[in-house]
């Protein structure tokens, strides 16, 4: 078993919804897991962390995004190693979602609904503490 750590990155991408302005979070679905997370992936080699979730969002839901505070670090097993993965809070500023082989679908919900649709805990917890009024939507 290897034991160095996967690093990635990925955010909690949120805007003002057009039709009401109450808080919405993007979910996207990947085929590959059947599941619905928070868009992220592995890190190119040297690349900054935040960099490397900016560049994710960008290419799972094909939005450009402002990065605001740093959220907790998420580290589990995956596939016999382990995994950290960096998120950010990050507001959608414009681009348009076009399915692509690793994301099919993403979701605008309001946090509720992103709640009950996320297929992990972890991801559950770290809505949590980007919903908390420490994490709330925020500049860095």
């Amino acid at each position: 078993m290897n034991d160095t750590a996967v690093l990635a990155a990925g955010c909690v991408l949120w805007r003002r919804s057009p039709v009401t302005g109450d808080l919405e979070v993007c979910l996207v679905h990947r085929p590959k897991y059947d599941d619905w997370s928070h868009p992220k992936g592995k890190l190119k080699r040297d690349e900054e962390a935040l960099a490397g979730a900016l560049r994710e969002v960008a290419e799972e839901t094909g939005y450009a995004s402002d990065p605001g505070g740093e959220l907790p670090t998420l580290r589990y097993p995956a596939n016999g190693r382990p995994k950290q993965v960096r998120y950010w809070a990050a507001e959608a500023v414009s681009g348009h979602f076009t399915p692509n082989d690793e994301v099919d679908r993403i979701l605008w919900l309001s946090p509720a609904a992103a709640r009950d649709r996320l297929t992990q805990p972890r991801d559950r917890d770290l809505l949590d503490a980007f919903l908390r009024p420490s994490g709330q939507p925020r500049r860095a």
